[in-house]
């Protein structure tokens, strides 16, 4: 993909991997014959997800250069691999080398939260097979709430802040306390609600706005009131922020990344009644 030129900052979209999910799980209260319209499953009744990434780069900074997720990651037992439907060959590492990025040139991860699909990609194992950090000079930049939670497993599915992706970070940690600007141009919006530390993230250049939407709305399909995930540990709350990123994202024009979304990543938001609707960019 093109970059997108924001105005002082430049913005790549970056494969973080894909997974397959269970269609039931991804739409909570919501009946499959309505939710599969929208995206259909496969006979083991999941549905297709993709781990968007961005690759962030600065005018005249040569020294700076952010991922924004790091994927599902690589480090997955085969039963695994056939339960998500996870090639380990596509994953955050892979992509960048394929875009001619070295890992070593990453200066900053910003993440929304921890979950295994999101936070996969932070670490790898290397020749001797010990696991060490995928980014070995960047800061890993997340809520300081999130951040506690992961460590202490705090949640409702036992296995989503896996250890083999915390533990070999434990000197990179920057967190943050939300609402506040983390690099140039970055600022990390709260949105608790999927998780209770759970930041969204806006990136602000001189001509274009793009938000990265993270779990309060994973993909296309998620954009009506009630279309939450069995997996948010607050629906309510989940919606709240729902709500308040569409009305200022179609009050101020923002471009928004949806991080599962497979076909339309890019979306811009649009009023429709007392509710609203994406139009993809």
């Amino acid at each position: 993909m093109e970059a997108i030129d924001l105005g002082g900052l430049r913005v790549r979209m970056i494969s973080g991997g894909e997974l397959w999910l269970d269609g039931g799980a991804m739409f909570g209260i919501i009946p499959r014959v309505i939710w599969s319209r929208a995206t259909a499953p496969d006979e083991a009744h999941r549905i297709r997800l993709a781990c968007n990434c961005l690759l962030v780069e600065w005018d005249g900074d040569s020294d700076r250069r952010a991922i924004v997720e790091a994927g599902v990651g690589q480090k997955y037992t085969p039963k695994e691999q056939k339960i998500f439907a996870i090639d380990p060959t596509e994953w955050i590492g892979s992509s960048l080398t394929a875009a001619g990025v070295a890992a070593e040139t990453i200066s900053d991860v910003l993440l929304t939260h921890l979950h295994f699909d999101h936070g996969g990609g932070l670490s790898t194992r290397d020749a001797d097979d010990r696991l060490v950090p995928t980014f070995p000079r960047a800061r890993i930049h997340v809520q300081e709430q999130e951040l506690s939670d992961a460590l202490s497993g705090f949640g409702i599915m036992t296995s989503t802040y896996r250890p083999e992706n915390l533990e070999p970070l434990a000197e990179r940690w920057a967190p943050h306390a939300g609402g506040v600007e983390m690099l140039p141009g970055i600022t990390a919006l709260p949105t608790p609600g999927h998780t209770r530390g759970h930041t969204s993230l806006v990136l602000r250049g001189s001509e274009r706005t793009l938000l990265f939407v993270g779990d309060v709305l994973p993909t296309a399909a998620h954009v009506g009131a009630p279309f939450n995930m069995a997996y948010d540990l607050f629906p309510l709350d989940n919606r709240a922020s729902k709500q308040a990123l569409l009305r200022r994202a179609a009050d101020e024009d923002w471009v928004l990344v949806l991080g599962h979304e497979p076909d339309t990543p890019l979306v811009r938001v649009v009023v429709e009644g007392d509710w609203y609707r994406f139009e993809a960019v």
